[in-house]
């Protein structure tokens, strides 16, 4: 809801409240205030110009040189290329030094050889969005009304003198979707009166009645239709003021009579419309359900199928507007129009809800609507507009309204102590303030025996029970009124559980590997639902699925990983690292649900360090996400635990494929994706890894040992191994562990060779070993004897050491 502050100060006085405070008060109340906009800034210098003269320019065929009176002894020229720019008009001047939005400055120049001393304005160009600018002027310059002084401040005459406040309403605060709802709050907030505007006018002797019929054949869905007849009405442009009022308000003028019933729904909150009376053809209204398959051509120009249950204005034979939705095309004011029927109706928010979603049609209407009009405004913002139409259109109301009449208007009664009020709010406010705060909000109330008897007004449709009452209290007291406390117990309460702390630690090792979080959906298809699942079960479908896409709960989290790398892959972003924690879902738990258990996978793929000056680039390969595996179980004291064989999945590269170990039991896996898998996806080569984690967390963490420093040197001897080529260096290092004693303290390969000078089908291992003993220097022969020992047991598994 956009609130004009100059409007607003029509119903409240809010003189002397700068809008930034305004705006903080409003926001510290309980409706939150988006933004302040003051339409002014960065404005200045621009002012009403009248144009003497305008001639073609003789180098240009689409420009023209004005003569514009700007106040001043003499007119200035200006050139101008607004093809509706014409002598006699009366236009917006931007003068050299003026400033518009955007920090245009506007300077002296020359135009194909002719001077120019400023710029003749479109709306646009002062700031206004397109969207609001009145048709008739969207693709030339503004004019202004003729009785507008040259020289004389152009902005007020805009309504650009004006602030803007955008409200940010919660679905209850209906009430707020009006300006006088906004009175109502801010003279609360303020202490202000609120007045009201003036419905009052004058009336013909000929009662609307005798010309014009009502029947409602649906109570239920409009217990309440009111209907002003107003003849002789002229159809043209609005006053300045009002289109500036509808402006501001994000609403785009169009002529008078629909002018006047847009801003009676922006006042009041009471959606109008108003039927050409001649158009209808019957002098007469039927409001009913639609037939099956019935059709009406709305104000949109599209013509739309109707549904039973839609709610139908018709003329007694054909349908003229969607209750509360929008009107037909076939009953439309027009230039032509000189009787016009006002409707100010209360249709059933669910029945307008209903046929809005239906036809895929939302409306400022149908929105006020849908959250409830009040019923005591609604004849009222009739007689307001007919009201307007009399000063603004000329035109003469007809006596009475015709009114068709079930609606209960009755206040809702709600009945509240203030000892219940101060102790759902923790404090003690006085009853006598309290008594302020009603008065304030203009509840009428009265105190019986202590307790407050509110009959809450029905502008205010969010106020029902006796916490309604609370919350407004607490608001207009003042929120930051209420005292802090801490919680007593015999101990703080809170903290994270050993489950919950890994889990941290594991997240903050992935981002701190380089890996960015994902959060990915927990449905996928059916496909997709037990791809490159660590374990499988009878999967979980949805009854009711959003698409084909989300109908099963997913059992591993790499398909929606891979999706997310391939999405951004797509968009040129060739180098990505995500991973994820969450729930996988395995068959039907003994509760009948299904059962989630926590994983966490990683996906990399492109540069995994980049291209620096220092050195070249390095791509992800299968020992990258191995070694991301191997920090996060050495971060979580497991790394002793850990171990890894080759391992095949459906999906994964066969030769470059590992099932992840800890302490003997399979708890994940990391690979490569297989080359065709990687050619559907349009990737190149990535890497993949999936831990069951909440097996791992589980899991006791190996005791932390501290050593001291080694004060003594070790020694490095290094073994180079022909095998065969399937032998497996884990197979090779168990066996170096198994047999080298307590001396050995490292093992690792640093060299793997299959060159030419190897025999078919064997390769070349080295291996680098460290001995040491913390407590003495060793000797050669002490080395040699456990090296010695190593070699033959190598020797024993197939080995050669390579001479």
């Amino acid at each position: 809801m956009n609130v004009s502050l100059n409007w607003l100060n029509e119903y409240v006085d809010i003189n002397g409240v700068a809008p930034a405070e305004l705006a903080e008060k409003i926001t510290r109340s309980g409706i939150e205030v988006d933004s302040v906009d003051d339409r002014s800034e960065g404005l200045k210098n621009i002012v009403v110009g009248y144009v003497v003269e305008c001639s073609k320019h003789p180098q240009a065929d689409k420009l023209n040189i004005c003569q514009v009176d700007v106040g001043e002894e003499e007119p200035v020229q200006i050139i101008c290329g607004a093809p509706n720019v014409a002598a006699g008009q009366h236009v917006v001047v931007a003068r050299p030094g003026a400033r518009l939005p955007g920090g245009i400055k506007i300077k002296k120049a020359k135009l194909r050889g002719e001077e120019s001393n400023g710029m003749i304005c479109s709306l646009q160009e002062l700031g206004f969005d397109g969207k609001v600018v009145p048709k008739a002027v969207s693709e030339g310059i503004y004019v202004l009304p003729d009785d507008s002084p040259a020289g004389e401040d152009a902005l007020p005459l805009l309504g650009l003198d004006d602030t803007v406040l955008e409200l940010d309403l919660t679905p209850n605060r209906a009430d707020a979707l009006s300006m006088l709802g906004v009175a109502y709050e801010a003279g609360a907030i303020l202490s202000k009166e609120v007045t009201l505007p003036d419905t009052s006018h004058g009336e013909a002797e000929d009662p609307a009645s005798g010309k014009l019929k009502l029947r409602v054949d649906a109570p239920e869905a409009n217990p309440l239709y009111a209907a002003k007849v107003v003849r002789n009405v002229k159809v043209g442009s609005s006053p300045e003021w009002l289109k500036a009022r509808l402006m501001a308000s994000g609403v785009r003028p169009i002529n008078n009579i629909v002018d006047i019933t847009n801003f009676v729904l922006l006042e009041y909150g009471q959606p109008l419309h108003a039927f050409d009376y001649d158009r209808l053809g019957t002098g007469e209204i039927v409001v009913r359900h639609a037939s099956e398959g019935e059709t009406i051509e709305t104000l949109d120009g599209t013509e739309r199928t109707l549904q039973p249950h839609h709610l139908l204005i018709t003329n007694g034979r054909e349908p003229v507007a969607i209750a509360g939705v929008m009107g037909g095309a076939n009953s439309e004011v027009h230039e032509g129009t000189t009787t016009v029927v006002i409707e100010a109706a209360w249709f059933d928010p669910a029945s307008v809800r209903r046929a809005s979603k239906d036809l895929g049609l939302r409306s400022d209407a149908s929105t006020r609507f849908e959250k409830g009009v009040d019923p005591n405004r609604v004849i009222e913002a009739g007689e307001r507009a007919a009201a307007l139409m009399e000063s603004l259109a000329g035109g003469e109301v007809l006596s009475g309204t015709v009114l068709f009449d079930e609606l209960d208007k009755e206040p809702l009664r709600v009945t509240v102590s203030p000892d219940f009020i101060n102790e759902h709010l923790g404090m003690k406010i006085p009853f006598e303030e309290m008594e302020r705060i009603m008065d304030r909000l203009k509840f009428p109330y009265e105190a019986v025996n202590g307790l407050f008897v509110i009959d809450a007004p029905t502008r205010r449709g969010d106020i029902a029970i006796p916490e309604d009452i609370v919350e407004e209290i607490a608001r207009l007291y003042g929120y930051d009124e209420i005292p802090k406390t801490l919680p007593v117990a015999e101990s703080v309460p809170g903290g994270l559980s050993p489950y919950q702390s890994k889990r941290r630690v594991v997240r903050r090792f992935m981002e701190g590997a380089g890996l960015y979080q994902a959060i990915t959906y927990s449905l996928t298809s059916a496909k997709e639902a037990q791809k490159f699942a660590l374990e499988t079960a009878p999967v979980t479908e949805l009854l009711m699925p959003m698409s084909e896409e989300r109908s099963t709960l997913r059992q591993s989290l790499l398909p929606h990983l891979l999706e997310a790398v391939t999405y951004n892959v797509a968009r040129q972003n060739g180098s990505i690292a995500l991973y994820e924690t969450g729930a996988v879902f395995l068959g039907e738990g003994a509760d009948g649900l299904p059962t989630e258990v926590e994983h966490a996978a990683a996906v990399i793929t492109g540069e995994w360090n980049g291209s620096e000056w220092q050195g070249s680039a390095r791509k992800a390969d299968f020992y990258t996400i191995k070694g991301i595996a191997e920090g996060l179980f050495d971060i979580l004291g497991l790394s002793g635990g850990l171990s890894f064989r080759k391992g095949e999945m459906a999906g994964l590269h066969p030769g470059r494929t590992a099932d992840v170990l800890l302490s003997g039991e399979r708890v994940g896996v990391v690979g490569q994706l297989h080359p065709s898998e990687q050619k559907a996806r349009d990737l190149k080569d990535t890497f993949v890894m999936e831990l069951n984690l909440e097996a791992i967390l589980k899991k006791d963490d190996e005791p932390l040992v501290y050593s001291p420093v080694p004060k003594f040197p070790s020694i490095s001897r290094d073994i180079a191994l022909v095998v065969p080529k399937t032998t497996e260096s884990a197979t090779l290092e168990k066996a170096i562990r198994s047999n080298a004693g307590s001396l050995l303290k490292d093992v690792h390969v640093f060299d793997v060779y299959e060159g030419e000078k190897m025999a078919e089908g064997m390769k070349s291992i080295a291996f680098s070993l460290t001995y040491q003993d913390p407590e003495r220097t060793l000797t050669d022969e002490e080395v040699s004897e456990a090296h010695n020992r190593v070699i033959g047991a190598l020797e024993a598994e197939g080995a050669r050491v390579r001479s």
